[in-house]
């Protein structure tokens, strides 16, 4: 049964802008993998970040970096879970999709319980 699904989609140079505004929120939103990414990764992976709040209807609460979205061998993303966020999605399957293309970055997730 689906219990959530969480869009999200992130102006690459917007979003940019407000890194170079606010240098700490690289370090709030991100892992050390993550950070080593380009910028339309990045802002691909904060737009799954939003979609899976969003999804699990959590609001602004979520600890971003108990998050982390990885490429499998194969090129899928898929999402790493820790701390609070690894309890709230405990016994779900995290389904993500992420796109990033003409400026434009964006994540669809489906949370799944059985």
């Amino acid at each position: 049964m689906i219990e959530g699904i969480g869009i999200d989609v992130v102006d690459i140079e917007r979003f940019s802008q407000s890194l170079l505004r606010t240098p700490a929120l690289t370090d709030r939103l991100f892992t050390v993998r993550e950070k080593s990414l380009p910028l339309s990764s990045q802002a691909a992976r904060f737009a799954a970040k939003e979609a899976l709040a969003k999804a699990l209807n959590a609001g602004k609460g979520l600890p971003w970096l108990d998050a982390e979205v990885i490429n499998t061998e194969s090129g899928k993303p898929v999402f790493i879970f820790s701390g609070a966020i690894a309890d709230l999605v405990d016994g779900a399957n995290v389904h993500l999709s992420l796109s990033h293309d003409a400026g434009i970055a964006s994540a669809i997730v489906i949370v799944e319980r059985k």
